[in-house]
């Protein structure tokens, strides 16, 4: 008689629903996988992509005991060995690089494909911490919109999402909350059937703005020259709130006197959208009481990111739209969770060393691979990511990747682009198999989560791996023994309020526990606010002591017919690409349901581009700019306007014609804040291919059919 029970395994992805998922198990496998009913934000059901989660666990690609490689780099041939094989080889290598090189010269790469607070950081930032590693830089998603809404704001923190059925307008800026943020749709559509309005901001016509009531579409990169426009109209037409503003805010007087420079006229032309466009907008917004702005981080992958999720967080303000139900904005509710990362992390161990490491950015890995330093970059630890697909700037990336010099220990589930770069390679477990606590971006529960089955063959977490790495190369601080529950209870350790009568105890006895919050959540509905002044800063010194501009403004994105007339010229089409329905960076890309989904990369194109190129629906391209190019089937569904292209991303090199993704077009720029990512500040241009670039195609995606 088989034995079958019920678990809870938390959804590990960096999405801001860290969903509550309800698995069946029988004879030690996970046998189905759906949304957890009892939870107030999941509501029983999962995005696409997660529903085929088993694709994922029991995977042929599941990378099951340690390998060795044997081939070349990229080949992707590799040897089993055992752990202790594995673990000795990488102490022996790590300890020769830096008596030859120092410490510094190996760098760890990581970022959130497992959003869990041990495996993203705990024993992995001790290890490199004491060893003297290089520091990351984890920089590649959110840092520019953070910085961004700090300055005006001063915390993470934003409206609840369980209290927008209050909100009379709903705006999705630079969110595509029907892809990336399905679990807040059920509130939204709550609040749409009590009359309120949803609008889309944002340079494509994704699957939210189908669903909208309005759609607003400004070229990518001008969204603060937007928000501007409408606030000029906003203070204009005597639409704002001065008495929040007044008792709420810092620098109105000098905002006002700033916004007589975005006239609705100059606006559009920034824009791309007309003068009615704006000054309708604007009223909407100011007239429509609760409102919301639901802002994502795609937003602030420009050269002026920062400044742009700063401008928009600024509108609440004008129009008093804090400290009600369903009023403000939300970037991410992080904030609200006062966990004791620093315990989990122990920076104090970096003070063992002479001096502090270096810092690196991880979108500038392929300069880091590739640049003479001092010292060179010579050991490489990647887990939790997969640079050779997301990191900008791809062929540089790729062309350090292959350097034999370069010693690279990939701890990883499935058979990434990166794992084929590994000459050590590890298998990892997933959530499934793993023990973790999450907090969430998205929403306000904290929850535990608990293996539903044994790790598959040998794969260990990351917090075991580095406990097992401390011990072989006889590190003598007491902290590499803490277990994995001795771990979460650091995190724990807070006299936050927030995390009052939450504990170890009682997350494994309820699995999710919401923050100790009142319901609704009303952030800043006291008045108070933890910027420098203690008022949302309009005007923000903290700004102008950083060398930018205290006051909102539009600064043309470096790739721009604004700032690079000469760059414009030869590569005519701003190219952004966010995220495809069915992928999430580059996690599920493996999974064969989401591949069918996707089908091929496609690149969305106004008809106006495409007809002056010859080109028609269906077409193969090759996208090409100074730093790479890669090839994409055309297609022609009026999603962008005239001189934008849009690829949804993200695919692995391995299934991408010709061997390289749209990360082979973007740059490795830093953006105006926090060192962000700028991935949609990227011009190309596009060709109808060749006959022998399509045979290259055809037989890639016969390869890929195969497989």
């Amino acid at each position: 008689m088989s034995l079958r029970e019920t678990r809870r395994v938390i959804c590990p992805h960096d999405c801001p629903d860290t969903c509550s998922m309800s698995v069946t198990v029988e004879d030690g496998r996970v046998v189905s996988v759906r949304g957890d009913e009892s939870h107030p934000f999941t509501r029983g059901f999962l995005c696409v992509k997660t529903n085929h989660y088993l694709e994922r666990l029991y995977s042929p690609l599941r990378l099951l005991v340690p390998q060795k490689r044997v081939g070349r780099k990229g080949e992707g041939r590799f040897a089993p060995i055992t752990w202790e094989e594995a673990i000795d080889t990488i102490a022996e290598r790590f300890q020769s690089i830096a008596s030859q090189y120092g410490p510094e010269a190996v760098l760890p790469y990581s970022y959130a494909g497992n959003m869990g607070k041990l495996a993203f950081g705990s024993m992995d930032r001790r290890f490199f911490h004491y060893f003297g590693a290089s520091r990351l830089l984890r920089t590649i998603c959110a840092t520019a919109a953070t910085e961004g809404y700090l300055h005006t704001m001063g915390d993470r923190l934003g409206t609840d999402p369980e209290s927008l059925p209050e909100s009379k307008l709903i705006i999705a800026w630079g969110s595509n909350f029907v892809s990336s943020n399905v679990h807040l749709v059920p509130f939204v559509n709550e609040a749409r059937k009590r009359g309120a309005v949803l609008v889309t901001v944002d340079p494509h016509k994704n699957r939210t703005a189908e669903q909208s009531d309005l759609f607003i579409q400004p070229l990518p990169g001008t969204d603060a020259a937007l928000a501007l426009g409408m606030m000029h109209v906003i203070v204009q037409e005597g639409l704002h709130d001065e008495q929040f503003i007044k008792e709420n805010t810092i620098g109105f007087d000098a905002l006002a006197s700033h916004l007589a420079a975005y006239d609705p006229a100059r606006v559009a032309a920034i824009t791309g959208l007309s003068q009615d466009q704006i000054i309708d907008f604007a009223r909407l917004y100011a007239r429509l009481k609760p409102s919301c702005i639901r802002l994502n981080y795609g937003l602030s992958r420009h050269t002026n990111g920062g400044m742009m999720v700063r401008t928009v967080s600024c509108l609440p303000a004008l129009v008093g739209a804090w400290g009600v139900p369903g009023g403000g904005a939300m970037l991410s509710l992080s904030g609200a969770y006062p966990l004791n990362l620093a315990a989990l992390e122990r920076a104090d161990l970096l003070k063992r060393h002479e001096r502090m490491p270096r810092v690196i950015n991880m979108i500038k890995l392929g300069e880091a691979l590739l640049d003479v330093n001092d010292p060179p970059v010579k050991g490489l630890f990647v887990y939790n990511s997969n640079p050779a697909a997301v990191a900008p700037d791809q062929s540089k990336v790729i062309e350090g990747l292959k350097r034999e010099d370069l010693f690279t220990v990939v701890h990883e589930q499935v058979s990434t682009d990166t794992a084929l770069f590994a000459d050590i390679l590890l298998p990892a477990p997933t959530v499934f198999e793993d023990c973790d606590l999450y907090s969430a971006y998205g929403h306000l529960y904290l929850q535990l989560n608990e293996p539903a089955v044994a790790p598959l063959g040998e794969a260990k977490a990351n917090v075991e791996v580095f406990r097992m790495l401390a011990r072989r190369m006889a590190f003598s601080d007491p902290c590499f023994e803490d277990s994995t529950e001795e771990l979460i209870r650091q995190a724990l350790a807070s006299d936050h309020e927030h995390l009052r009568g939450i504990t170890y105890e009682r997350l494994k006895q309820e699995t999710f526990v919401r923050l100790n919050l009142p319901r609704p959540f009303v952030p800043f509905a006291d008045g108070k606010y933890p910027t420098e002044s203690g008022k949302i800063e309009l005007y923000s010194a903290g700004m102008l002591k950083l060398g930018l501009s205290p006051l909102p403004v539009h600064i043309p994105v470096s790739e721009s017919p604004e700032a690079n007339p000469e760059l414009f010229r030869r590569y005519p089409l701003r190219f952004v690409s966010p995220a495809a329905h069915h992928f999430l960076n580059s996690s599920f890309a493996d999974m064969p349901s989401m591949k069918r989904k996707e089908r091929v990369p496609t690149i969305e194109l106004n008809e106006v581009d495409a007809h002056s190129r010859g080109l028609k629906d269906g077409d193969w391209v090759r996208a090409f700019n100074d730093r790479g190019k890669t090839f994409f089937r055309v297609k022609l569904a009026g999603t962008v306007a005239p001189g934008v292209a849009c690829h949804l991303s993200l695919w692995w090199r391995q299934y991408s014609p010709g061997g390289y993704n749209c990360n082979v077009l973007t740059s490795s720029e830093s953006a105006d804040m926090g060192g962000g990512g700028t991935f949609h500040t990227c011009l190309v241009e596009v060709e109808k291919v060749t006959p022998e670039e399509q045979a290259v195609i055809d037989e890639s995606l016969q390869e890929v059919c195969a497989n």
